[in-house]
């Protein structure tokens, strides 16, 4: 009789845990390779431009998120909006216009320019050539030359030597520090206030070539837009152009780069050069507001609805460039984001159908990441839900191709960063949820405090850890593609990439649904 009644009790105990299982697994499975792949195509596509912040395709980004959390029918818990806008500036040195006697010249093609000050307008009728711009008591180039407010031109490199190499200035056969410092030359240049520095060296035209036309957008920062209390560094332009850029502007006055080294080893007498010309140009630093948002979307829990899951990812990458070259950001991040879509939507559905999740979920498309966490920065200090109630952060971040380190082995893994950083109960449920539903190798190497790459410290979720939040990095590990334009959505491995997202869907299921929040019970480097 009495193991009647252990029965009785054992089975609807153990029939409750295989529905609830099977509900899970009902709800994971929702998440597909054709639905993984239809927005993943839609994101890393021409039209969005690689999502860069600040540009047009980050905004369509945000906007793409925002739509597919309303169909799924999340709640609005940014006073009635999807969005968090970040308060960003963007400070940037920009080329509004520069010509050379009327010729308009490129920035990033023609020239590039080294400095720091507010916008303001140039003009000269001369450019005033230095030689080698040496100011020094055996051979000073500037002896008697005004050049205060006067935009000049300097070779950057090398000084006057006899036919044995022998240095004019040292009268030995090492070469002055004028010769090793070109930093030393423009800044004692700077010093005598000109208005630009034209500067030419044999580097020029490599650098030049390797930019191929490409400038960076400038500096991303957390801030208002209304920075103007900067701390200027560098407030005389040095205009970087090639060698055969410079002879086109000496050409003018008869003569060439090649000529003036060969007269000065002859003679060693510095001579000034007036070179007439039209110089007109408006540049320096502009700093710009964006406001770039955070995409929150929330999944109301039951009982626990106070306590608050964040499920994550990165939007942003790195965007398009002036001359049209797209970042696709296949896998860095359209792959995370794509894993917050399809888990909001799994866990939309099975909420629907009364199997919701006790705890809240908070889904997040975090902005500006690319620029330095920015996004996930300004959440973690303007919360939108108490912190003290937010009991978990899980992150995706480039889930979608096998790395360097599996792809000549085991391509069926995900690495899992920072579980028991904070809470040992994290890393255990990971490993239990991996073993029950997707049976991969996980990964735990980049945990290592040694390890150099320092992957714990690089994504989202480390900003909600150093608010003592247990949270987690899934991972799929870095590749050739990374952060270049050739991060396509067709080298992305679908059928890995979903197993990653069904992990952490599990993951959060256990997380939102177990009686007890997470133990934050260690605090490992």
């Amino acid at each position: 009789m009495k193991k009647l009644f252990s029965l009785l009790f054992i089975i609807p105990a153990l029939y409750s845990c295989s529905i609830a299982q099977n509900a899970q697994q009902k709800y994971a499975d929702l998440i597909t390779v054709e639905s993984s792949k239809k927005h993943l195509t839609t994101l890393s596509s021409v039209e969005f431009e690689g999502r860069g912040t600040g540009q047009e395709g980050g905004r369509k980004a945000a906007e793409y998120i925002a739509n597919e959390f309303k169909s799924y029918g999340l709640a609005t818990p940014v006073n009635g909006s999807f969005y968090q806008p970040v308060a960003l500036q963007q400070i940037a040195y920009q080329v509004e216009n520069f010509s050379i006697d009327g010729d308009t010249w490129v920035n990033g093609k023609d020239f590039y320019v080294q400095a720091d000050h507010d916008v303001r307008d140039f003009s000269a009728n001369e450019i005033i050539f230095v030689g080698y711009g040496i100011q020094h008591a055996d051979y000073n180039e500037l002896n008697g030359i005004d050049v205060k407010g006067k935009v000049v031109l300097l070779i950057n490199e090398g000084e006057p030597t006899d036919a044995t190499g022998k240095s004019h200035i040292t009268k030995e056969n090492n070469k002055s520090e004028w010769s090793s410092s070109r930093f030393k030359r423009v800044q004692e240049l700077t010093k005598l206030q000109p208005a630009a520095i034209f500067s030419t060296s044999s580097q020029v035209a490599e650098t030049l070539a390797k930019m191929k036309g490409r400038l960076t957008g400038g500096r991303v920062m957390l801030g208002d837009g209304s920075n103007t209390n900067r701390n200027i560094t560098q407030a005389v332009p040095v205009i970087n152009i090639s060698v055969a850029t410079a002879d086109q502007l000496l050409a003018k006055a008869n003569t060439s780069v090649e000529k003036f080294k060969e007269a000065a080893n002859r003679s060693f007498k510095p001579s000034a050069v007036q070179i007439k010309t039209s110089f007109l140009a408006s540049m320096g630093v502009k700093v710009e507001k964006l406001s770039d948002p955070n995409v929150l979307g929330l999944l109301e829990g039951s009982d626990l609805k106070d306590e608050i899951i964040v499920v994550s990812g990165h939007y942003d990458h790195d965007g398009i460039l002036p001359d049209g070259t797209i970042f696709p950001g296949a896998d860095d991040n359209g792959s995370g984001t794509v894993g917050v879509l399809e888990l909001a939507r799994a866990f939309s559905q099975a909420k629907k159908e009364g199997k919701g999740p006790r705890r809240s979920i908070l889904f997040i498309g975090l902005a500006a990441e690319e620029k330095g966490l920015l996004g996930s920065k300004y959440y973690t200090e303007n919360p939108i839900f108490p912190l003290a109630n937010t009991v978990a952060c899980l992150n995706l971040d480039m889930i979608g191709r096998i790395d360097d380190k599996h792809l000549a082995g085991n391509h069926n893994y995900i690495h899992a960063i920072g579980t028991d950083k904070l809470s040992s109960e994290l890393k255990k449920i990971t490993e239990a949820s991996n073993k029950e539903y997707t049976q991969m190798e996980v990964d735990f190497t980049y945990d290592d405090p040694k390890d150099p790459m320092r992957l714990y410290y690089r994504s989202d979720h480390y900003n909600f850890a150093q608010k003592g939040i247990p949270s987690a990095f899934f991972f799929s590990g870095l590749h050739p593609d990374y952060h270049t334009p050739n991060d396509t959505v067709d080298k992305i491995d679908f059928p890995m990439m979903v197993k990653r997202e069904k992990l952490v869907f599990h993951v959060t299921w256990e997380i939102a649904n177990r009686a007890q929040r997470l133990t934050v019970d260690s605090n490992k480097e």
